[in-house]
């Protein structure tokens, strides 16, 4: 089963959470950090669950919001290299285009920087007319009376708002409300979106916190290392000693 972008995902009630993890676990062997093992685990069944709604669509609001979730949450992931496949095996699982879903979030990113916070509000009072592709599609696909909405598009109508002209002048807070406005203007809940984006800042904060925790105690241990090193390094004196 392959995710179809613009399109309902068919359902295989076959596939089971199970499937989908050894899937990911076939095509990506590394060993990884307990730091970011729930952030996966979490992503694995996300997008598993997704895959079997018949009214989810993968527009560009879901693919910005994976990108963004997947990219912030791994920034200080190491080996660096591993990044790419780990994202390419974590969408695969669940039958989505890891370069398809790339592309999405990229040209959604650089249309937006060339239209306002205000211009995006006129779309959504115009029901879509005059947005650039694929953020024109998007807005269509939430219109859909089976519309299946998924926390991952909160976090990507957040970050398509902070690429948009004039939005680096606004502090987070007032981004965030922005997000929440425009959310419900396009008829999403607002509980949910405020929860999801909560829930995204919080757990983003605690990452970030942890990877410095990490990176002070591995930098600690270097630094004690270092130090017996050189005291083992430094010959002891052949001299007898004076009184």
């Amino acid at each position: 089963m392959v995710a179809e972008f613009g399109r309902p995902i068919p359902v295989s009630a076959a596939l089971t959470v199970a499937d989908s993890k050894r899937d990911y676990h076939g095509a990506f062997s590394h060993v990884i950090s307990p730091l970011y093992r729930r952030m996966i685990d979490e992503l694995l069944v996300e997008l598993h669950l997704l895959s079997h709604q018949r009214g989810f669509q993968g527009n560009a609001l879901f693919a910005t919001g994976l990108v963004q979730v997947f990219d912030s949450f791994s920034r200080n992931y190491r080996p660096v290299e591993q990044r790419q496949p780990l994202f390419e095996a974590l969408c695969a699982s669940s039958g989505f285009d890891a370069a398809e879903i790339r592309r999405l979030h990229d040209q959604a990113m650089a249309a937006m920087g060339h239209h306002s916070v205000q211009e995006v509000k006129q779309w959504i009072d115009n029901e879509g007319a005059g947005s650039p592709e694929p953020v024109a599609s998007a807005l269509a696909s939430v219109r859909r009376p089976d519309f299946h909405y998924s926390r991952l598009m909160a976090v990507g109508l957040l970050s398509l708002l902070g690429q948009a002209q004039g939005a680096a002048t606004l502090d987070p807070m007032a981004l965030r409300q922005e997000a929440h406005d425009i959310g419900a203007s396009m008829g999403l809940l607002r509980e949910r979106v405020d929860k999801d984006l909560s829930l995204y800042a919080t757990n983003l904060e605690k990452m970030t916190q942890a990877v410095e925790l990490m990176e002070e105690t591995v930098a600690a241990e270097r630094r004690r290392s270092e130090r017996r090193l050189n005291r083992e390094a430094q010959p002891e004196s052949a001299l007898p000693a004076t009184d």
